[in-house]
């Protein structure tokens, strides 16, 4: 809706990691960095972390959109909570390997089979792990196995693994010593600054043809960047809403006040109201916590907000059609 009432070719502030719209900020320069240092060393592990929505899936799709597919075969796995057994058969799976009531020394034959295949054709073998904090420990050291292979003397397999901050403790682990020793590059992948908050806004509209519609002011870009903390998955769901609220508004400047009110609005979406807790009973009578007035008056405001919401997105609805029937009107001419 909004990107045809901007005069945008696309959707700048999708959540969905898209490598397209990849930023190279200060941090994730060195993040990259590091990735490009560990992927020339061709074996081992290489190590990323970071926050929820740091940007580390967008990071390694940005590197591996780069590689020649003629060097490179890479599978993607999103781990989960499995065994050790099933995260070889994902992992299997990410490569093309059938592994269907396969039992484990002839899946592991198979995926032996398939890296020196790789590697006579002279590409190398890349594992991508995303969410590596929910693998279990038997199942990191599963991963640890893979990389014994070896193909004339070299290794032909590298795995990256991108978690949440708690994975460098369970790396830390003394079971998991062996991993350690094998990982090649380490890089924490922090929130953006100030100023590069401002220029990934940018940089995302200008790839869908900005021409500063709307303009945002610079209190805009710093109260944004005070409600997201830098964390460009926040600085995205913000900005959508904030480009969503200047459609229904019919407005073509985004300031200070307007974030202010956005970011209050997703605030009170997500649930983050007052927790009243249990009402206390004595003697079999219901009593009214302390303060429990003013907090009904401001879960009143709030509801008021939310249906006048609900109303502004009832007539972006109602234009939207509108617009449509309009371009099928003049398609018809």
């Amino acid at each position: 809706m909004y990107a045809e009432f901007y005069n945008l070719t696309g959707l700048p502030f999708q959540l969905t990691p898209d490598s397209r719209f990849f930023f190279e900020s200060s941090v994730h320069s060195k993040a990259m960095a590091h990735l490009t240092y560990g992927l020339n060393q061709a074996e081992g592990f290489i190590v990323i972390t970071g926050d929820v929505g740091a940007g580390k899936t967008t990071l390694v799709e940005h590197l591996c959109s780069s590689l020649d597919p003629q060097q490179y075969t890479i599978a993607r796995m999103l781990s989960t909570q499995t065994s050790a057994d099933d995260t070889l058969r994902l992992v299997a799976n990410g490569f093309g390997i059938q592994s269907e009531g396969v039992s484990k020394a002839e899946l592991l034959r198979r995926f032996e089979d398939m890296l020196i295949a790789n590697f006579n054709d002279g590409r190398r073998s890349l594992l991508v792990i995303d969410e590596a904090q929910n693998l279990t420990v038997p199942a990191i050291e599963e991963l640890r196995m893979l990389s014994n292979f070896v193909v004339n003397h070299m290794p032909p397999l590298q795995s990256f693994l991108l978690g949440q901050p708690q994975f460098r403790s369970i790396m830390a682990l003394p079971e998991l010593e062996q991993l350690r020793q094998r990982v090649l590059a380490s890089f924490h992948l922090g929130p953006l600054t100030e100023s590069d908050t401002r220029a990934y806004i940018e940089h995302r509209l200008s790839l869908v043809g900005w021409q500063s519609d709307p303009r945002f002011t610079q209190g805009a870009f710093w109260q944004i960047y005070r409600e997201t903390g830098g964390v460009p998955r926040k600085i995205n769901a913000l900005c959508s809403r904030l480009m969503l609220f200047g459609f229904l508004e019919e407005t073509h400047m985004v300031d200070e006040q307007s974030v202010l009110q956005v970011a209050e609005e997703l605030k009170t979406e997500l649930g983050d109201v007052v927790e009243w807790g249990a009402a206390a009973v004595q003697n079999g009578v219901i009593a009214r916590p302390p303060g429990i007035d003013d907090e009904l008056g401001q879960f009143d405001q709030r509801l008021s907000r939310i249906e006048a919401k609900m109303d502004r997105n009832d007539q972006a609805i109602k234009r939207a059609l509108a617009l449509i029937a309009s371009r099928m009107d003049k398609e018809s001419e």
